[in-house]
């Protein structure tokens, strides 16, 4: 009652003020007339098929989501936004969606893409090559890349832009909701399960702008500087007879065997063991040098081509029209859900208490049930192959007794 009432509240407030321009939720067989799959993007063959399902643990069986079912395969799909949205309008941006990883997902992607295109928008096209004004979500591949990819698309530099600090991502096979803020401040929020992981400005965490400084042109190191902190130290010499020492020696305590023939066996020759006197290559001593000056620094100056743009949030320029999955999935498995494009973080955050957080403990509940089946399963398995070996090992004693009679 009391989550019900929170999300009622949230609800009321962020309804006053915002605008939802997407939202799906994937409960009606009618999704496939609002998606569009990108048939001409790749051949029949490569394209993997979307399973409407709630998955093998859910919160509810009537409410499914899209599942990738087919391994090693491509997923693109798109669909028209309610109304464009546009940067210039100098409104919040947020995409939210989930994702559940029921395959637990080692290599694969589960990102969602905000795109422009407008009434030219070919959604049978759409690919990897489309242009795009946001990129956001988990990405796996193997166990060191695991991340939740912000990719920004740069007007000024016609380009798109990764975040350079690493944003985690969840890697279980539970759902999680995944949430981009971008705001007309020119700062940017990622939350996973609605709790912040990740806060910033565009300048600080985005390649958007040059840099505020560089290195002097018209300064170069000094061609006397001396920045080798050590030096040969001229006093040390190589000891006489010290390249003299063989790596190994004849073993001294090894003896011809009684029956080596010389004839057969050839000519007897003694193991070699290491030489204890042998020291490897010789090196001089190295001493601190009294010429040594430090590293040089190169001198900065100010970059005459850096500016400060205002419009580092204006992702969707000319306006995004369009949303759409764009993925390759080593193993298929991820449900995707419960998606929201809107300008306002309280109204995401209401349709995530009416979606998301209202089916995540019963979920949850279901999926330890079926993990218990599982193991009580694998473990009844076992016994049986025990059993199995057990009853041979019986049947063995029982003909070597026999054969003793």
């Amino acid at each position: 009652m009391k989550l019900s009432l929170f999300a009622a509240a949230l609800s009321l407030v962020a309804s006053a003020s915002a605008e939802v321009y997407f939202k799906e939720q994937f409960n009606d067989d009618g999704w496939t007339d609002r998606w569009t799959v990108a048939s001409d993007w790749k051949s029949k063959s490569e394209l993997g098929e979307w399973e409407h399902t709630a998955g093998d643990w859910h919160g509810g069986a009537d409410d499914k989501g899209i599942k990738t079912s087919q391994d090693a395969r491509f997923y693109g799909l798109s669909a028209p936004l309610s109304k464009a949205f546009n940067s210039s309008e100098k409104k919040d941006l947020v995409i939210q969606y989930s994702v559940k990883h029921e395959q637990k997902l080692d290599c694969g992607g589960a990102y969602i893409k905000l795109l422009p295109g407008g009434d030219k928008f070919e959604a049978t096209k759409f690919g990897g090559d489309s242009p795009y004004g946001v990129m956001f979500g988990p990405d796996i591949c193997g166990s060191s890349n695991k991340r939740t990819h912000v990719i920004l698309h740069s007007d000024k530099k016609d380009d798109n832009l990764l975040i350079k600090k690493n944003v985690g991502c969840e890697d279980n096979q539970l759902s999680h909701l995944y949430t981009l803020v971008l705001r007309p401040d020119n700062t940017f929020e990622v939350f996973v399960d609605n709790k912040s992981v990740r806060a910033g400005k565009l300048e600080d965490e985005f390649d958007f702008l040059a840099e505020k400084e560089i290195k002097d042109p018209d300064q170069s190191k000094p061609e006397d500087w001396v920045d080798e902190k050590e030096i040969v130290d001229p006093e040390d010499k190589k000891p006489e007879g010290y390249d003299d020492q063989p790596m190994e020696l004849p073993d001294p305590d090894a003896a011809k065997p009684d029956d080596w023939d010389d004839e057969d066996d050839g000519e007897w020759e003694p193991p070699m063991v290491d030489n204890p006197d042998f020291q490897g290559p010789w090196s001089p001593k190295m001493i601190p040098n009294p010429e040594y000056k430090g590293s040089w620094v190169h001198p900065m100056i100010a970059n005459p081509e850096y500016e400060y743009d205002e419009n580092m949030y204006n992702v969707c320029k000319d306006g995004c029209s369009h949303v759409g999955f764009e993925l390759w999935q080593v193993k298929s498995g991820s449900i995707f859900d419960d998606i929201i494009i809107t300008d306002s973080l309280e109204e995401a955050q209401a349709f995530a208490e009416e979606t998301f957080f209202k089916k995540k403990d019963s979920e949850k509940d279901m999926f330890d049930a079926v993990q218990k089946k599982v193991r009580e399963e694998e473990e009844a398995s076992r016994a049986d192959e025990d059993m199995g070996d057990m009853d041979m090992g019986d049947m063995d004693d029982m003909d070597m007794m026999g054969d003793e009679f």
